[in-house]
């Protein structure tokens, strides 16, 4: 197979690129069959229900097999928790820093594998997980709960059982952001963010977890769009340094699998080199896979930049090859290549029942079970002076702070499954009101007025440290004579340090409904939370704390 590619086809088989469809059209039947992409990544644009994902992986691989070109990598970001693309039809695990606060390994695994099993039914080949950055910083905007926790030793523990169960379903794990991201205050989707530490501690800490993947045998590794002066002086992300990629992945960590960018049409790339400028240094740098996620035109002139850049020398063939051989290796032995028509058919027909209970080669109500009981063993009870559980005979407000970014049936369908539902479904009597995370004084006085005809609230915050106005709604309401209030945070741990003051704080994590109903038992008294600290909130509130 290798010996009979076109330059052409060859560099095809770099990128992996993206399209805005739900099923096939002209952008992705140009990126199959003209450009020759050696894979495609899903968003939640192209995700209507586990069962339509699996309709178009087969398609895809179909017109792959038509059109005579090699079976396509199928990835998707299926971290869990907050960062799940396909959801409908799928099981909601709880995502990494939720699953950090079990310290349960092993479920982690089991995790992993069971979501490797039912990615691997629609056609999905690889996961764009675990995430491996160590989360130091709370303020950190982009990777929060998306990481393990604090501790290098954690995350290495709880990553490297993701990758196993992973690849042991048969998908290629991808552990991200290498060299970390985990440490910054900015955003590479909008900014080139830096990470200014010396060696030792970049050893110590941020490489820690990547370094025991490799030796996991990880299939896969991400690069960050981030600056690591010690590491690469000349002010190169390391998206596009050799010094990172072939110099310390490769060399020093001895790495010999795929190194697959980040997107580039992040800010961090597209707004300072550029897309096509941007893919031939990530492939000068060593990158095997560069992504293009969005724009037809901009994967169109960065594949052909690459071309022209063999063809004008600046780039060796031999160098294409070397990424080839990797990417056709992995294939083969993910079976990729192999990929018979009766196998394209089977991942539509298999996804058709994916969430019914029949016809799967696993027990997706098993898989139900595990994302519940690893639910409940997250929910971490950081401080309560007395006023849980709940007292069932008193009605109860909730305030569900929401991300308004959709249409209202877009909301209306989020809210399906908030923590005034699992409550109502612990028997209790409920009123639940939804508010913005960014919300108005106009709205903050509205829950004021209406908090000061109950005796027990609960606010679920969201981010409170880049939405001001969570922390002034918690403050007013705690001001309210005779209520007694309770605050969860539904992402970020670190919300409690903008009301210290709370008598009551539980870091569920995330605010997905399977977490939802794990919190409401643990409000209503049903059952102890069990989850401790993956991160230290403050010195009263260290590392590893749980007050149960």
């Amino acid at each position: 197979m290798f010996s009979s590619m076109t330059l052409r086809e060859k560099v095809g088989q770099l990128f992996i690129c993206g399209f805005p469809d739900r099923v096939e059209g002209p952008e992705s039947e140009r990126l199959v069959k003209d450009l020759q992409v050696g894979g495609i990544i899903y968003f939640r644009r192209n995700v209507e229900n586990a069962e339509q994902v699996g309709r178009l992986s087969a398609a895809l691989q179909q017109t792959a097999r038509d059109a005579g070109t090699i079976p396509l990598f199928i990835g998707v970001d299926q971290e869990g928790g907050m960062v799940a693309r396909i959801d409908k039809g799928m099981t909601a695990f709880p995502g990494s820093m939720a699953l950090g606060a079990t310290r349960n390994a092993e479920g982690v695994y089991a995790a992993a594998k069971a979501s490797g099993d039912e990615l691997r039914s629609i056609g999905v080949n690889m996961n764009f997980a675990p995430c491996l950055d160590v989360n130091n910083n709370p303020l950190n905007p982009v990777i929060g709960v998306r990481s393990y926790g604090e501790s290098p030793e954690l995350v290495a523990e709880m990553g490297c059982a993701a990758v196993r169960g992973y690849q042991e379903a048969g998908i290629s794990a991808t552990v991200k952001h290498f060299p970390g991201h985990g440490d910054t205050a900015d955003d590479s989707h909008h900014s080139i963010p830096v990470v200014p530490y010396g060696e030792k501690r970049l050893f110590d800490v941020e490489l820690f977890p990547f370094i025991k993947a490799i030796a996991a045998g990880t299939d896969v590794i991400m690069t960050s769009h981030v600056l690591f002066p010690a590491f690469e002086p000349d002010g190169h992300t390391a998206t596009i340094s050799r010094k990172i990629l072939t110099g310390l992945l490769r060399e020093r960590l001895g790495y010999d699998g795929l190194i697959i960018t980040d997107c580039l049409e992040m800010d961090a790339i597209a707004a300072s080199i550029g897309v096509e400028e941007g893919a031939i240094r990530a492939i000068e740098a060593g990158a095997d896979l560069v992504m293009v996620s969005h724009r037809l035109d901009r994967q169109t002139a960065a594949v052909n930049a690459v071309l022209k850049a063999v063809e004008s020398g600046r780039l060796t063939e031999a160098r294409i090859d070397a990424s080839v051989a990797r990417i056709l290796e992995l294939k083969k032995r993910r079976g990729i290549l192999a990929l018979e028509e009766d196998e394209v058919a089977a991942a539509s027909g298999t996804a058709v029942s994916v969430g019914s209970g029949t016809g799967l080669p696993f027990c997706h109500e098993e898989h139900r079970q595990l994302a519940e009981r690893l639910s409940r063993e997250s929910v971490t009870l950081v401080k309560d002076e007395g006023q849980l559980p709940l007292c069932a005979d008193e009605p109860v407000l909730v305030v569900w702070t929401e991300v308004r970014t959709g249409t209202e049936v877009d909301e209306q369908e989020e809210r399906a499954g908030t923590l005034g539902d699992a409550l109502k479904g612990c028997g209790l009597q409920v009123e639940e009101i939804y508010m913005d995370i960014n919300m108005s004084r106009e709205e903050i006085e509205m829950a004021c007025r209406l908090a000061s005809g109950y005796h027990q609230a609960i606010v679920v915050t969201y981010n409170e440290a880049f939405y001001p106005g969570q922390r002034e709604l918690v403050y007013r309401l705690g001001e309210l004579p005779g209520l007694k209030l309770t605050v969860c945070a539904g992402r970020n741990p670190f919300d409690l340090t903008g009301f210290p003051q709370v008598k009551t704080y539980i870091a569920a994590y995330e605010n997905r409904p399977v977490v939802m109903k794990a919190l409401a038992e643990v409000l209503t008294g049903r059952i102890q939370a069990k989850g401790k600290l993956p991160v230290t909130l403050s010195p009263d509130y260290p590392f590893g704390w749980s007050l149960s």
